[in-house]
C-alpha cells in the first residue's frame, strides 16, 4: 500500500466488533459511473437497511438487558451493554458461519473440505455417457426387424449366435464365402506359425468376435490348401474322443484327417476344461494323422489356464475399417448394375474396372464415415456379424431399399441387440432342480459365478469413466445382491484369486485408459474404465430395466448402497443413471428410488435423489412432473422434501425459469426462522453460475433490502456464500467454457473476468455484507480468502485478474479504502500464515490505482 496513505494510528483503527460508518462520498464516485436514478434508490434503500439492521440489533440487546434485570442479575452498565453487544454479534457471526457451510459438511467434517467439487466432475462426466445426440436410451427395435433388399436378406438380429454344429464336415459353400470374405486380423501370421509347430492351437477370445472364422481360416490354409485331399470338420467338444479318433486312423494316408474345429462353451454345470496331459496327447495323435486341430473357447476364470498354457493363444479382433470395406465389397460385387446413375449398364469407365462398383463403395464409405451414422452405431468396434449388419443397412440405403431414417434405425439396434445377447438366460442353469453328486443330475453353478459377469456390465454402465477399483467393488455388490435374489438359501461365495480384469474388459466390450481422480481434495492417477461405445451404456440400463423386471430390487438395492458411497465419482455416477433409469418407468423409479431417498436423513441421499431428479427433468417427457412435484415439496413437504427440493431447482432443470427457481429458493429458504438458509443460498449461487446470472443478481439484491429479516438474511448469506464458492462447486457446463478454464478460482472473481458487466452488482452485494453488522465478521474472512488468492504458493499468476476488476467497484471511498487496509494489515499480522508485504501492497494497488487515476483525470480536466 502506498506511504502517503497510511492506516490511521493503532488507536483510531476501526475495531472488529464496529459496524463501518457510512460514507455519503462513495455514493457520489458510484453515481457518478451509473445511470442516474436506479442505483441512487439502491444505495439509499441500503442505508436504510443498514439503520434497520442496527435498530433491530439494539432492540434485540435491551431485551435482553431488560430480562436480566426483571430476574435479578446485575445492573446494566455500559461495560455490560457492550459485552452483551458483543455476545450478540459473536452469536449473529456464528449463525451465518453455520449458514454458509457446505451441504455436505455435516458428514464430512465441520471445517474441513467438502466433496461438492468432485461430485460436480462426476456429474458432467457420467452425463455424457447417456447424452449422445439421440434420445438418449430409447430404441425402436420393431421398426425394422427385417427387410429383403434385393439379393440380400436383411435381419437385424442376424447377428445373434445360435447353436453351434456338434459334429460334420465344414460346407464348401461355407468356406467359399470364408475365402471370399475374410479379413485376417492382427498377429494372424503368429497365430498361423504356432498351429503349424504344434499342430494344436486354443483360441480363446470373446464370443462374437470372429473366432470360429478365424479357426477355419487358419485350418483351411494349412489342412486343405496346402495339401489335396484334406477336409475341415466340427468336432464334438470331447478331447479324449478326438484323441481315440485320430489314434485309430495311424495307419490312414497323411494329411486324410484334414482339420478339425472344437469349440469349447464351458458354461454347463459341472463341465472342467481339460487337461495339459490331454492336450498333449491330442497333439500327439494330430502330428501322427497328419492333421491340425483348433479348439476355441470363450475367455474367463473356466478357462484361463488353456488360454495362457502351452497350446494357448488370444485371437485379437479385425480392424472395424477393414472388416466393413470387405463386407461392402462383398455385398455390392453383384449390385453394381443396379446402381443408381449408372445408365442400368455398369460400364467399365475404359479401364476395365466395374465403375458402378467402385462409385457404390465410395459412397459407402463415405456414408459410413458420417458422424450421425457413426453416432446412431454407436460402437468403436465392430464384431464381423455387426459389420455385415451395417454393411447391409449401407447398401440397402444407397440401392433405393431403405431411407435414411431406417438406416439410422437398423444401426442404433445394434448396440441394443449385443445387450440383449448378454442377459439373454444368464440364470436359467439356475432355474432347474439342484443335483447331487451321484444322483445322475448335474449340479448347479454357484450364482456368483455366474451373475459376476452382468454385474460388471452393469456396474460399468453405471459408473463409466470411474476408476477399476470403483467398476470393480459395484460389480461385486451387485453380484451379492443378484445371487441373493436369485438363490436366496444359499450364501453367495466367489473365489478370491480368479478374477482376471484383461477377460472382464473382453467379455464387456470395455477398455481401460490412464487418468485420474480427485481424493481428499487432491488428483491422483488412476486406470479408468469405459464402454468401448457410446451406446452401450444406455442399451445396458434399458435392457435390464424393460425386459427382465425381476432384476429391478435387487438393482434398487444396489443403488442405494452406491448412494451412501463416500467417493464423489461413484454415488454422484448411480444418481444420474438412476434418473435414466426412472425416465423408462417413473412411477416405479420414484417410488423405489426418488422418494425414499428425497426423505432420507443423509444430506448425500438427498443430493442423490435430486440429481436423479434433475436427469429425469433433462427428458421432455418428464420435465412437467418433475417441476410438479418439486414445487409442490418447496410449499407443502417436510424438511427433507423441502432440502432435496432446494438442491433439485440449484441445477436449473425443475423451474421452468430462473425467477421460479428463485422464488421457491426463497420460500424454503425464509421458512423456519431461516432453517434452511445454507441449502437455498447455496443453490441460488449454483444458478448464478448458469446464464441467468444478472437475474439471479438482482433477486439477491431485492432480498438484501427487503423489509422482512428472513429476506435479507437470506440475502446476505447468498452473498457470503458467493464469496467462498469455488467455480468447480457449481460449474454444470461442458469442458472447454471459460469458467472451465478457471475450475480452482472463486466464483466471484471467475465471473468478474469472464462477464464484466456482473462486477458492479457484485461488488454491490459483498459491500452491502461488509457493512451490515451481523454478517460483516463472516464477510471479513470470505473477503480474506479471495485476497489470498491472488498469487498461488509459488508465485504463479492465479487471480489477480478478477481482483482487479472487482476490489476498484467494492472500495470506491476513502472509508471503504481504510478498512481494506486494516484486513491487509491484519492478514500481514497473522501469525500463521503472514502475507507478504509485497503481496499487500501489490492488493492495495488492485483496488486502489483506478480512484488515483480518476482524481488526475478530474484535475487534468
Amino acid at each position: 500500500m502506498a506511504d502517503d496513505q497510511q492506516p490511521a494510528p493503532e488507536g483510531e483503527r476501526p475495531r472488529a466488533d464496529d459496524a463501518p460508518p457510512k460514507s455519503p462520498g462513495r455514493d457520489k464516485d458510484r453515481d457518478k459511473g451509473r445511470d442516474k436514478g436506479g442505483d441512487r434508490d439502491r444505495d439509499k434503500d441500503r442505508d436504510k437497511g443498514r439503520e434497520k439492521d442496527r435498530d433491530r440489533d439494539r432492540g434485540r440487546d435491551g431485551d435482553r438487558d431488560g430480562e436480566r434485570d426483571r430476574d435479578g442479575g446485575e445492573g446494566t452498565g455500559p461495560d455490560d451493554e457492550a459485552a452483551e453487544r458483543e455476545r450478540e454479534r459473536e452469536r449473529a457471526a456464528g449463525r451465518f458461519r453455520e449458514h454458509t457451510r457446505d451441504p455436505l459438511a455435516d458428514e464430512q467434517g465441520e471445517d474441513g473440505p467438502t466433496d461438492l467439487a468432485a461430485a460436480s466432475r462426476a456429474r458432467r462426466s457420467g452425463r455424457t455417457l447417456f447424452d449422445t445426440g439421440r434420445d438418449r436410451i430409447s430404441f425402436d427395435r420393431s421398426s425394422i426387424s427385417s427387410a429383403h433388399i434385393g439379393d440380400i436378406n436383411l435381419r437385424v438380429d442376424a447377428h445373434r449366435p445360435g447353436r453351434a454344429v456338434r459334429g460334420g464336415p465344414v460346407p464348401e459353400d461355407e468356406l467359399r464365402r470364408l475365402r471370399r470374405a475374410y479379413v485376417a486380423p492382427e498377429g494372424y501370421t503368429g497365430l498361423r506359425t504356432a498351429l503349424r509347430a504344434r499342430r494344436l492351437l486354443v483360441l480363446g477370445a470373446a464370443p462374437g468376435t470372429g473366432r470360429t472364422s478365424t479357426a477355419l481360416a487358419l485350418l483351411h490354409e494349412l489342412a486343405v490348401a496346402d495339401r489335396t485331399g484334406g477336409q475341415i470338420s466340427r468336432v464334438e467338444p470331447d478331447v479324449l474322443r478326438l484323441t481315440e479318433k485320430l489314434s485309430s486312423a495311424d495307419g490312414a494316408p497323411a494329411g486324410e484327417a484334414g482339420g478339425h474345429l472344437m469349440e469349447l462353451a464351458l458354461t454347463a454345470p459341472g463341465e472342467t476344461p481339460p487337461e495339459e496331459m490331454d492336450l498333449d496327447a491330442l497333439a500327439d495323435a494330430l502330428d501322427r494323422a497328419g492333421a491340425y486341430a483348433v479348439i476355441v473357447v470363450p475367455l474367463g476364470a473356466a478357462a484361463d489356464a488353456l488360454v495362457t498354457g502351452r497350446y494357448g493363444m488370444h485371437c485379437p479382433p479385425v480392424p472395424t475399417d477393414e472388416l466393413l470395406a470387405a463386407r461392402l465389397a462383398e455385398l455390392l460385387a453383384d449390385r453394381a448394375p443396379a446402381a443408381p446413375g449408372d445408365g442400368g449398364d455398369g460400364g467399365d469407365g475404359g479401364d476395365g474396372a466395374p465403375r458402378g462398383r467402385d462409385d457404390l463403395l465410395a459412397r459407402a464409405s463415405e456414408l459410413a464415415g458420417r458422424a450421425e451414422v457413426k453416432e446412431a452405431v454407436g460402437l468403436k468396434d465392430l464384431r464381423p456379424a455387426e459389420a455385415g449388419l451395417v454393411a447391409s443397412l449401407l447398401a440397402g440405403h444407397l440401392l433405393g431399399d431403405l431411407s435414411y431414417e431406417q438406416l439410422l434405425t437398423g444401426c442404433r439396434t445394434i448396440a441394443a441387440a449385443q445387450a440383449q445377447e448378454w442377459f439373454a438366460g444368464v440364470d436359467r442353469a439356475l432355474a432347474g432342480p439342484a443335483g447331487a453328486d451321484g444322483d445322475g443330475t448335474a449340479p448347479r453353478p454357484g450364482a456368483a459365478a455366474l451373475f459376476h459377469p452382468v454385474a460388471f456390465r452393469i456396474a460399468l454402465a453405471v459408473l463409466g469413466g470411474a476408476s477399476h477399483s470403483a467398476v470393480a467393488s459395484a460389480a461385486h455388490l451387485l453380484t451379492w445382491e443378484l445371487s441373493v435374489q436369485s438363490d436366496p438359501e444359499t450364501t453367495p461365495a466367489r473365489p478370491l484369486f480368479c478374477d482376471d480384469p484383461e477377460t472382464d474388459l473382453a467379455l464387456s466390450r470395455a477398455e481401460a485408459k490412464p487418468g485420474r481422480v480427485e481424493v481428499a481434495g487432491s488428483e491422483v492417477d488412476a486406470r479408468l474404465l469405459w464402454y468401448r461405445g457410446s451406446a452401450l451404456p444406455a442399451a445396458v440400463l434399458s435392457e435390464v430395466w424393460d425386459r427382465h423386471f425381476p432384476v429391478r430390487a435387487p438393482v434398487v438395492r444396489w443403488l442405494r448402497l452406491l448412494a451412501d458411497d463416500p467417493r464423489p465419482q461413484v454415488w454422484m455416477r448411480a444418481a444420474v443413471a438412476a434418473g435414466e433409469l426412472c425416465v423408462r418407468d417413473f412411477e416405479y423409479g420414484w417410488a423405489e428410488l426418488i422418494r425414499p431417498l428425497a426423505e432420507a436423513s443423509a444430506p448425500r441421499r438427498r443430493i442423490f435423489a435430486a440429481t436423479t431428479l434433475d436427469q429425469a427433468a433433462g427428458h421432455p417427457s418428464h420435465r412437467a412432473a418433475v417441476r410438479r412435484a418439486v414445487d409442490d415439496w418447496s410449499r407443502y413437504g417436510t424438511k427433507a422434501l423441502r432440502w432435496t427440493a432446494a438442491m433439485a431447482l440449484g441445477y436449473g432443470n425443475a423451474a421452468a425459469t430462473a425467477d421460479d427457481s428463485l422464488d421457491a429458493l426463497a420460500r424454503i429458504g425464509t421458512r423456519d426462522d431461516g432453517e434452511q438458509l445454507a441449502v437455498a443460498s447455496f443453490n441460488a449461487v449454483r444458478l448464478l453460475a448458469g446464464p441467468g446470472g444478472p437475474a439471479v443478481l438482482r433477486r439477491v439484491d431485492a432480498w438484501t433490502h427487503h423489509k422482512r429479516a428472513e429476506y435479507q438474511d437470506l440475502g446476505l448469506v447468498t452473498t457470503v456464500r458467493l464469496a467462498v464458492t469455488r467455480v468447480d462447486e457449481v460449474r454444470d457446463d461442458e469442458d472447454g467454457s471459460p469458467l472451465g478454464d478457471r475450475g480452482d478460482w472463486p466464483l466471484p472473481l471467475a465471473l468478474a473476468v469472464v462477464r464484466p458487466e456482473l462486477v458492479r452488482p457484485m461488488a454491490d452485494l459483498l459491500w452491502t455484507a461488509l457493512n451490515t453488522a451481523r454478517s460483516k465478521e463472516v464477510a471479513l474472512d470470505a473477503l480474506e480468502s479471495l485476497l489470498r488468492t491472488a498469487v498461488r504458493r509459488d508465485g504463479a499468476e492465479w487471480t489477480r485478474a478478477g481482483l482487479a476488476a472487482l476490489l476498484p467497484a467494492m472500495f470506491a471511498e476513502e472509508h471503504d479504502l481504510r478498512q481494506l487496509d486494516w484486513l491487509l494489515r491484519r492478514m500481514m499480522r497473522d501469525q500463521d500464515d503472514p502475507l507478504p508485504d509485497a503481496q499487500a501492497r501489490a492488493l492495495w494497488w488492485l483496488a486502489d490505482a483506478p480512484r488515483d487515476r480518476r482524481r488526475e483525470e478530474e484535475r487534468d480536466g
